[in-house]
């Protein structure tokens, strides 16, 4: 089975070792961005399975990186994962309602991060395999 394809947008760069160096261990393939210019292109080209997206970035926002990516009908089911220092009620309300799956305030537990990450490709995994399980009886049903 091929590793799962994780994209960490976070331009501190202690941060990003930490957790490119606790998912590697897990057996992810790890790609980083330090800032948000290039991250939807990114993203259109490389599909990761899962973001991890911090909000406050150079040049593009989380934000306006996370609704632009789940407004467009390409990117819209990669589950993204805020991870960001912005902790009030009002700003993970924001983040959720702007189309993030799951939102983690810093400081955080790379093992609780893992734990949800493992989480999310679980249920990546199974939706995928239920989705071939429907093509093949789709295509069972037609012959």
């Amino acid at each position: 089975m091929p590793k799962k394809k994780i994209l960490v947008i976070e331009d501190d760069l202690d941060i990003s070792e930490l957790i490119t160096y606790n998912l590697q261990r897990e057996d992810y393939d790890i790609a980083c961005l330090y800032d948000g210019s290039n991250a939807i292109e990114f993203v259109r080209k490389r599909k990761p399975d899962l973001i991890i997206l911090d909000l406050m970035l150079p040049e593009i926002g989380g934000l306006e990186i996370c609704h632009t990516l789940k407004n467009d009908p390409a990117t819209k089911r990669i589950p993204i994962i805020m991870l960001t220092a912005k902790n009030e009620e009002a700003d993970v309300m924001i983040g959720l309602q702007m189309g993030a799956d799951d939102y983690i305030p810093k400081p955080f537990s790379p093992t609780v991060l893992t734990a949800r990450i493992k989480a999310f490709t679980r249920c990546i995994s199974d939706v995928k395999q239920s989705l071939k399980r429907s093509s093949r009886e789709t295509e069972e049903i037609k012959r």
